[in-house]
């Protein structure tokens, strides 16, 4: 429902207001909640409570402000504080851990295990601790207003003085993306990888002003460094995106090895010469553990190659008589660089549309790997001075994303680029699961402009290609580093699942593949010999970014946000005199999301004459008035009416003002 708040009755509450989050927040380990206060002549802020006032044993509805789905109500602010802080709970539970002992390796996956996205890795051998990328992950429908989420670093910030640095494969925001906040949370340890992905990552860092600076080191494929007692070596891998590269970790009792998101350089199974000589190394390389992707473990066969894709676009843009707009990732780097080839070869211009995309251009040309022609890049106010064939338009939107620039031209909000029959919009990405339908309303809106629309579903040439390998490209890799131990990483637990099965198949035995959760405590003891998983679980609950606010779940705010986005919300505001405990007027309603106030007017009725018989049944006899229990007992009796009458179950919020 969309209505404006709506109030019955006289008086309208004040605005409210929400106190201002301190940038320094971010380095804190977790966030005191936010109280909002609906009026500043309240004198018990709504949503705390005094829990020894009240009956301990009365469990409230589940949608009361305080309550939760599983009954119980949600906690003041002071325990807010204590939940969600890791001075005491997360710390115990840290400290319950015992370091690994001599000459045992642990590993622990952060992330990255129980999903797409948000990956990270420890490695820990004695007195020394390496982090190996520090991913983030979009927000999905079960976290409503989260900006984006990071692994959880709990275990790391106890052990911070262990940390000897920073391992990042490659610049995807999965790999990348929770370094700044990471990185502050951790001590900032120094930052290794290879030159493109340093120059991203300090891009991205320049959002984040009131963090420190990074520690970064540049090191390239052929690159050795030791930290503390750790030797770390690195490899060329092939991936969407320039500069990516594997990580080997040498230990006394053979490396352990992750390649981080890698496909083949190959063509019909036949491997190039350049990767062959880049992976030669393992031939002779004792592998005591593999680490490997598991994104595309469904899919049969070998990855397609993006020479293939190169080849397509060229053929079509060669085709186009009109303007030509390609939406692509901003994260397919190698793409992009070579479709500005392609129209250098051709004489065409070339128009990037998209913040995301013209950072990452601009980053690859600062690292080198892009040099176009002078007067190839034109702006795109320019773009009517040259003739529609001469044009190709990188644009961002192939999802579908609300404010991405191919989405602001189909719904004509663009304000310095619009579509025009005759055009060829090429959509050069895979459909994101979850995205389906904003796909197609994008699809919908470009053929109302008279567009044509290639998409890779429907395209006779090959418009896009994975990064990442799929089941050939990975059986290929396992025979390549004859591992004695494995543990799938990089996929949902079913993706895991199925690549165990598949290192089975190519003669891995079950008792030395670990399927993780987030969390998991994996040791290799026994000079080598076993692997396992201890009972102990290091802090996994995922960290969510809200604006200045970094915190664990923050189950009860994820939980208020889901109630109004499903059932709206439901203010009773009650003004009470003070010496009496009489009402001194009719209670004031509002409803947001949940009824329409001038409709529901019986409804209303029934709803006034319950707060007038809790307020004075809870009032008589009482000196002082207990404003708490008052709360407590008025939005546990309103949220059980309403349900009863409604079968919905808004966020009752009772606020109670004293004269």
């Amino acid at each position: 429902m969309n209505e404006t708040p709506q109030t019955s009755g006289n008086q309208k509450p004040k605005s409210s207001s929400t106190p201002q989050s301190s940038k320094h927040n971010l380095q804190r380990s977790f966030h005191k909640p936010q109280q909002r206060t609906l009026s500043k002549q309240v004198k018990h802020t709504p949503g705390t409570y005094n829990k020894n006032a009240s009956n301990p044993n009365k469990t409230s509805r589940g949608s009361y402000q305080y309550g939760s789905n599983k009954g119980g109500r949600r906690p003041s602010a002071q325990a807010q504080t204590k939940t969600t802080d890791t001075s005491l709970t997360k710390k115990k539970k840290t400290l319950s851990i015992p370091p690994p002992a001599p000459g045992v390796i642990r590993i622990i996956p952060l992330g990255g295990v129980e999903e797409i996205g948000k990956n990270m890795t420890a490695i820990e051998i004695g007195n020394d601790i390496i982090v190996i990328d520090a991913g983030m992950q979009f927000k999905t429908e079960d976290t409503p207003g989260i900006d984006y989420i990071i692994p959880n670093t709990t275990y790391l910030e106890e052990r911070k003085d262990k940390i000897r640095g920073m391992f990042v494969t490659h610049g995807h925001l999965d790999h990348i993306g929770g370094i700044p906040l990471v990185m502050s949370r951790i001590g900032n340890p120094p930052l290794y990888s290879r030159n493109l992905s340093i120059l991203l990552m300090k891009k991205r860092q320049e959002e984040f002003v009131h963090l420190p600076p990074l520690n970064v080191k540049v090191v390239e494929k052929d690159s050795v460094v030791t930290v503390g007692d750790m030797r770390i070596r690195f490899f060329g891998v092939t991936h969407t995106v320039p500069d990516s590269m594997g990580i080997i970790v040498e230990t006394p009792y053979g490396s352990i090895v992750t390649p981080g998101d890698y496909k083949l350089d190959q063509i019909d199974g036949k491997v190039s010469e350049s990767e062959e000589k880049e992976y030669a190394f393992f031939d002779k390389e004792k592998v005591l553990l593999l680490l490997t992707d598991s994104t595309n473990i469904e899919n049969e066969g070998y990855s397609v190659p993006e020479v293939k894709v190169h080849e397509g676009l060229e053929k079509l843009i060669k085709q186009g008589t009109g303007r030509i707009i390609i939406a692509a990732f901003a994260s397919h780097i190698t793409r992009l660089v070579k479709i500005v080839s392609i129209a250098e070869g051709l004489g065409k211009k070339i128009v990037l549309d998209g913040r995301s995309l013209k950072t990452n251009m601009e980053v690859c040309e600062e690292a080198g790997l892009f040099k176009p022609k002078k007067g190839t890049i034109i702006p795109v106010e320019d773009i009517d001075n040259y003739p529609p064939n001469k044009v190709i338009v990188l644009m961002t939107g192939a999802q579908g994303e609300e404010f991405a620039s191919l989405n602001r031209a189909a719904n004509k909000t663009h304000k310095k680029f619009t579509l025009r029959a005759g055009d060829t919009v090429i959509l050069s990405a895979s459909i994101v699961p979850g995205n389906e339908i904003s796909v197609q309303h994008l699809k919908d809106n470009l053929s109302r402009h008279g567009v044509k629309i290639i998409s890779y579903r429907t395209s006779e040439e090959t418009i896009h290609a994975t990064g990442h390998g799929n089941q050939e490209d990975i059986k290929w890799l396992h025979r390549k580093t004859h591992p004695k131990f494995f543990i799938p990483i990089h996929g949902w637990h079913s993706m895991l699942v199925k690549h165990k099965e598949i290192a089975m198949s190519l003669g891995m035995s079950e008792e030395n593949i670990v399927v993780p959760d987030n969390g998991s405590i994996i040791e290799i003891t026994d000079e080598g010999t076993k692997i396992g998983v201890r009972k102990e679980k290091a802090p996994s609950n995922p960290m969510m970014v809200d604006g200045f606010s970094v915190g664990d779940e923050q189950e009860v705010v994820i939980r208020d946000r889901q109630m109004l986005a499903q059932d709206g919300m439901f203010v009773l505001i009650a003004t009470i005199d003070s010496l009496t405990g009489k009402l001194r007027k009719s209670p004031d309603i509002i409803s947001r999301g949940f009824i329409y106030l001038k409709e529901n007017q019986e409804l209303l009725h029934q709803v006034r004459l319950i707060i007038k018989k809790t307020i004075e049944d809870n009032t008589r006899g009482m000196n002082p008035i207990n404003f708490d229990i008052i709360k407590t007992n008025l939005g546990d009796n309103i949220s059980k009416f309403l349900f009863q009458n409604t079968a919905k179950r808004p966020l009752v919020i009772p606020v109670l003002l004293s004269v």
